[in-house]
């Protein structure tokens, strides 16, 4: 389990990304362009910010190629691995490289970077693959393309950020930051970012030091538009206005997770199995069996604050917290919990007893989480339960471990906001530095990313 997540204390090292696009598999989310003309296809680099949601399939950050099966098509996969391909047909692959490394951490944020220069005479240097700055030598596959070789990107076909080219699958699920696409360049992954002094590594402001060439394109996702322009959410700040298309995405979908303040989620490897994980990992649905899942980021010391939608309510969900090692197959009998529960109950390791007001469908539960005093409250819609009295005040004693924010589920879904939503706000609140709530925070409580977490934790 992570608790210390990229971006190493989370304090600023200069270079700030404010903003991602956040991919929600079964939504079939893509921006797409084709080029006018063709472009160098023997020299150009890809470069870009991943934080993965579902980590279970493969994924696909870049493609290219016919719509049909059969068409000369490449592909760009960040799943289990980093990896590469082109194809000179349906069935005939030409360049195949993918790491060994793993990427399955579904806290963090990786840099990928594939640089590609055919004209290289070493094969190795055709494509190169880097992963969090460090170039891979250890690979699963190494089919590396014939010297002067022209690939099928760059070309006049379609290129699609978040979805295979050909058809309906290996969509993109998670957030991408700092999206660059460069025509005509082998860059390494340096020109992108850096080291800092806890040998953390982070991006730079690189867009000034880079020449972008023809069709070349900088996507920082700072636009909410759905058109195909510099106010789309495709849009090319490159200075080459090469705007790409936007494909079954909202506003909602740009958020402040980014590599340089890395918000908390719900964790895809701390979850039962029960239960299903969307929309960048900020929802949790369960089918017919009790279930739990625990956030990514663990907590001991500050004061948090975060809220949970109630999607739909069959008669069970609870909210609240967990301690990183009780049990999850436990759910509200495990050893540290404290929840609260649709019915009013406040439960604590199993034992029952009344607190506050039901809630149901549509209800915000805020939660409210001090552990520089061992307490924790509960809100339903902006309200403070209880008169205002903490639910539990012993959380300094009952546990050694870090408490992490969870939920509780048997056929329904929760939609949990630390700052970064995926459901509709009507309102909008921060804690005064970051984060988007429906309801402010309570004075001196934070919302759960690594920045708050230098600062306050």
């Amino acid at each position: 389990m992570v608790f210390s997540v990229i971006g190493g204390d989370g304090k600023p090292t200069g270079y700030e990304i404010d903003n991602s696009l956040r991919f929600n598999n079964p939504d079939d989310p893509n921006l797409s362009t084709t080029f006018s003309s063709a472009g160098n296809r023997r020299t150009f680099t890809i470069s870009a910010w991943v934080k993965r949601g579902n980590i279970a399939d493969d994924h696909t950050l870049f493609g290219q190629g016919g719509t049909s099966s059969g068409n000369p098509r490449g592909v760009l996969f960040f799943a289990n691995s980093l990896r590469f391909t082109n194809n000179t047909s349906g069935s005939s692959t030409d360049t195949d490289v993918e790491t060994n490394a793993k990427t399955r951490d579904p806290s963090a944020w990786y840099h990928a970077v594939v640089a590609v220069d055919t004209t290289q005479g070493t094969n190795s240097n055709r494509v190169k693959l880097y992963i969090n700055g460090e170039l891979q030598t250890s690979l699963a596959n190494s089919t590396y393309p014939d010297q002067n070789f022209e690939m099928g990107w760059n070309n006049n076909v379609l290129h699609t950020v978040g979805r295979y080219p050909n058809n309906d699958a290996y969509h993109m699920d998670g957030y991408i930051s700092e999206f660059y696409f460069i025509d005509g360049t082998q860059y390494a992954a340096s020109d992108f970012g850096e080291t800092n002094d806890n040998g953390v590594w982070i991006p730079k402001d690189a867009k000034g030091d880079l020449t972008f060439g023809t069709n070349g394109f900088y996507l920082e996702f700072q636009q909410t538009g759905t058109g195909t322009n510099a106010s789309g959410m495709g849009a090319d700040t490159s200075g080459n206005d090469n705007h790409l298309a936007v494909n079954n995405l909202a506003a909602i979908d740009v958020t402040v997770d980014t590599p340089t303040n890395n918000f908390a989620t719900y964790n895809a490897v701390d979850t039962s199995s029960n239960i299903t994980l969307s929309e960048g990992n900020t929802v949790a649905t369960a089918n017919s069996n009790h279930s739990a899942s625990r956030a990514t980021i663990g907590l001991r010391s500050g004061k948090w604050y975060w809220e949970n939608k109630i999607v739909s309510d069959s008669g069970g969900p609870a909210v609240g917290i967990m301690a990183a090692n009780a049990s999850l197959a436990d759910q509200l009998n495990s050893t540290p919990s404290r929840f609260y529960r649709d019915s009013g109950q406040k439960i604590t390791d199993g034992t029952a007893s009344n607190y506050g007001n039901t809630y149901t469908t549509n209800d915000i539960i805020g939660v409210a989480l001090d552990l520089d005093n061992g307490a924790i409250y509960f809100y339903k819609n902006g309200t403070v339960e209880n008169s205002g009295t903490a639910a539990f005040t012993d959380l300094l004693t009952a546990t050694t471990e870090h408490w992490l924010p969870a939920v509780k589920l048997y056929n329904e879904a929760i939609s949990i906001n630390f700052g970064n939503p995926s459901h509709s706000i009507s309102s909008g609140n921060t804690d005064g530095l970051y984060g988007n709530f429906e309801y402010a925070p309570p004075s001196g409580y934070y919302a759960l990313c690594t920045k708050n977490l230098a600062e306050y934790g």
